[in-house]
């Protein structure tokens, strides 16, 4: 057992820097100031609705994890009431002292203050370690949430289409080209 405690408790504006720190790679790529003035309007809001909260985990009055909660439904189509434990992260250093079980601990006490039956988390894919601490937990996977910027979507989902005001010649030449070179292929591969 650790001599030090864990403290869990509401976040408030003054962790917003470390909390930009914990989550930076999921707050939106932007100057630290701007980072650190979305997270203090993300605990404001989360501070004045029953549905949202905002949870630190200290670990040596250091903060060490963070978790945003949010009562939302299991889809936008499956309407059964879950809390959503959005990003619930460890520092590195103080990884293997309970601080993820106290962030889930908390996911789980606000799910049970309002009545709900279900807690939903996203780890990243690529977190083995995250991934088998949440499967110990007893959450399954259930879907793979991808992302992509929408410009790279555009570009392969129909990449033959042409930007407003681009000549589209080339374009046209290669594909007659390649209509040719495939019949030609194919009346070289009829039997006589």
């Amino acid at each position: 057992m650790s001599r030090y405690s864990l403290t869990t408790r509401v976040a408030t504006r003054e962790d917003a820097p470390v909390l930009a720190e914990l989550w930076s790679d999921a707050v939106r790529r932007a100057d630290r100031s701007e980072q650190i003035a979305d997270l203090e309007l993300v605990i404001k809001g989360a501070a004045a609705s029953p549905e949202q909260r905002v949870v630190v985990v200290e670990y040596d009055d250091q903060v060490a994890g963070a978790v945003h909660l949010r009562i939302a439904t299991l889809s936008p189509i499956n309407l059964e009431p879950c809390v959503q434990s959005i990003h619930p992260r460890v520092f590195d250093h103080s990884r293997r002292h309970g601080v993820g079980h106290a962030l889930m601990e908390a996911a789980t006490a606000f799910a049970e203050e309002n009545g709900i039956l279900h807690v939903v988390t996203a780890v990243p894919h690529s977190s083995r370690e995250s991934n088998r601490f949440m499967a110990r937990l007893g959450l399954a996977p259930v879907v793979m949430y991808r992302v992509a910027p929408t410009a790279l979507l555009r570009t392969r989902i129909s990449p033959q289409r042409q930007a407003p005001g681009v000549d589209g010649t080339r374009s046209r030449v290669l594909a007659a080209r390649r209509s040719l070179r495939r019949a030609r292929t194919e009346r070289l591969a009829l039997p006589e």
